[in-house]
């Protein structure tokens, strides 16, 4: 995976709380292999109508939206279950940053791991933003490094859970980040051994029963 700092995009609103991994990519669809993409999965059963037609009043089906790249909604983003899909249908769709006052934890970790970017802001700054694209998305902007973001003319801070931009700078996931720190993984281990040998299997005071 590849990290990134900073990034400029179409930004478009979804003046919504409360929308769930259930909601981003159902369940029916998460047979389907990844390698065939799940962006058109992405809240397949709220954009649609019951005939499976696009919704013309919903913002992503806006034409002008075609390509965006920042998603601002409000709080409570990605709640539900635990499904990672959540994430890839985002990513397949051509997102990279997702803005909202709050999200759920578990799909905060897999899209940090997977290289998409939960960025908080406060209730009143996602209004702020949200009031930026209420006539249609607008270009926008991210930097990392900086923790700050850009919609149209309305410049805001964002924060992230801690170690998230250090994975999303690197391209790191978990177990990445886990290697990172091998070196002091490996000196707290050997100096465990070292102190408490009768820790370790194989230890003479081990066999000996002790």
């Amino acid at each position: 995976m590849s990290g990134w700092t900073t990034h400029e995009g179409l930004a478009v609103g979804l003046p919504l709380e409360g929308v769930d991994t259930d909601q981003l990519i159902p369940a029916r669809f998460m047979s389907t292999p990844r390698a065939q993409g799940y962006g058109g999965f992405l809240l397949h059963d709220i954009r649609r109508d019951a005939g499976g037609a696009l919704r013309g009043d919903f913002p992503l089906n806006d034409s002008r939206a075609d390509g965006a790249s920042i998603l601002v909604a409000r709080r409570n983003f990605g709640g539900g279950s635990s499904r990672e899909a959540a994430a890839y249908a985002l990513l397949d769709a051509g997102y990279r940053a997702v803005v909202a006052p709050s999200f759920g934890d578990i799909f905060q970790g897999n899209a940090v791991n997977n290289g998409l970017l939960p960025a908080r802001v406060t209730e009143a700054e996602a209004e702020a933003l949200l009031a930026a694209l209420a006539a249609g998305p607008v270009a926008g902007a991210v930097d990392i490094g900086r923790g700050t973001l850009r919609v149209g003319e309305v410049s805001v801070p964002f924060t992230l859970a801690p170690g998230a931009a250090e994975k999303l700078v690197n391209g790191w996931d978990d177990i990445d980040l886990t290697r990172h720190h091998q070196d002091r993984i490996g000196a707290f281990r050997d100096a465990l051994k070292r102190d408490r040998p009768w820790l370790w299997p194989g230890a003479s005071a081990w066999r000996a029963g002790a």
